[in-house]
């Protein structure tokens, strides 16, 4: 049976350019996000430079009922997924007492509770098989929780703590989960207000070409987790040595425009 890798948050960002590189090794793939047009035309661009098979699925993640529906599509299409990429993420940059609460909810529901419906469905299929891999996107802010992006850092804390604690629950079953943990990126994610903040204006994010190379690597042939970048791995190290009050106070100052 021809084996697909699945892609949510497949249109934009990270899953898009994971799906450029894994479609140029000639993995096929089943693509996955809100927009339709954006979707076909990437299957059309894909399927026909590289000679792959490409099925796209519109579905809007944020409302979890569509994460099941997602499931039945493909197994009622009968497309075997032999990897799981939970990429589509949301998030906002904030005061919280300020940030609508309508969208922190759609948040969670498509961070945390649409990744976890697709990672038990499709998990339980690769352990029937014995084999399979999964690869969820966290961030470097689930070891560096950030003020003014509260919900969103508790949301990539989950993905972490679920991804690792899941892993170690499926070693031996032939299923690989890893966790992928990219730092800021250059990507429609960085809003105008993140700009002015002195986070990015002193740590240039990441191309989105080198995170989705990690991206692919990890997901191909790697266990664990994976901090990208240099300077990511190091903060995320002195957040285990500073005491967390004086951390804090780093943080604040990195999170304002001020």
């Amino acid at each position: 049976m021809k084996q697909y890798i699945l892609i949510t948050g497949a249109s934009s960002g990270i899953g898009y350019e994971m799906a450029q590189q894994l479609a140029a090794l000639k993995y096929n793939l089943i693509l996955t996000a809100r927009s339709e047009d954006k979707l076909a035309a990437m299957e059309k661009e894909l399927s026909s430079r590289y000679g792959i098979t490409v099925h796209y699925l519109p579905k809007d993640l944020s409302k979890t009922e569509q994460a099941a529906q997602l499931y039945d599509d493909i197994k009622k299409a009968n497309y075997q997924v032999s990897h799981l990429v939970n990429n589509a993420g949301l998030g906002d940059y904030g005061c919280f007492l300020e940030t609508s609460l309508e969208k922190e909810l759609n948040m969670i529901d498509l961070n945390v509770s649409s990744l976890v419906i697709l990672t038990k469905l499709f998990a339980k299929d690769m352990a029937a098989r014995k084999l399979g891999r999964i690869m969820n996107v966290s961030s470097v802010i689930a070891y560096l929780p950030f003020p003014y992006m509260s919900v969103y850092s508790a949301t990539k804390s989950f993905v972490l703590a679920f991804s690792e604690t899941l892993a170690a629950e499926l070693e031996g079953t032939g299923v690989v989960v890893t966790t992928l943990a990219p730092g800021t990126t250059e990507t429609a994610f960085v809003s105008p207000e993140m700009r002015e903040t002195n986070l990015v204006k002193s740590n240039k994010p990441a191309p989105v070409k080198t995170v989705a190379t990690e991206g692919v690597k990890l997901l191909l042939h790697g266990k664990g987790k994976k901090i990208v970048g240099f300077q990511n791995r190091f903060n995320s190290i002195l957040a285990g040595i500073l005491p967390d009050s004086m951390m804090m106070k780093i943080k604040m100052k990195l999170a304002s425009a001020k």
